[in-house]
């Protein structure tokens, strides 16, 4: 599964981007999506799920109700919708998918398959 993160850009502090994160080769469905992003020097941090049966949704306590993630099975692609962006969002933001089909996002997906990642500059 290849995956290709778009849609970071620099935003002042309280506007909004959407990430997209695109499959190639491969669908997405029956598969858990996370987002993750990182800051040089500090780990990758986990920042939303979406499941792979119910679309069941997962965020970080930072970004709870500022981030939607959703997807679309047609386009293979999944959304990740950030308003009232703050300069901690900063970061290079990567998609992942699970190895295996039919993961939940509270069951320990394996993401398997990362993105390139798209920058996200949010100035105060």
């Amino acid at each position: 599964v290849q995956l290709q993160a778009s849609g970071g850009g620099l935003v002042q502090s309280g506007g909004s981007l959407r990430l997209s994160c695109a499959a190639s080769g491969h669908t997405l469905d029956h598969r858990a999506i996370g987002w993750f992003r990182q800051v040089p020097g500090k780990e990758r941090e986990w920042v939303s799920c979406i499941g792979s049966s119910d679309d069941s949704t997962y965020y970080k306590d930072s970004v709870k109700g500022r981030f939607a993630i959703s997807r679309d099975n047609a386009k293979s692609t999944v959304y990740l919708q950030m308003n009232s962006l703050k300069p901690e969002d900063t970061g290079v933001y990567y998609c992942a998918a699970d190895r295996w089909y039919g993961s939940s996002c509270d069951s320990g997906p394996d993401f398997g398959f990362w993105g390139q990642g798209t920058q996200v500059t949010v100035s105060s």
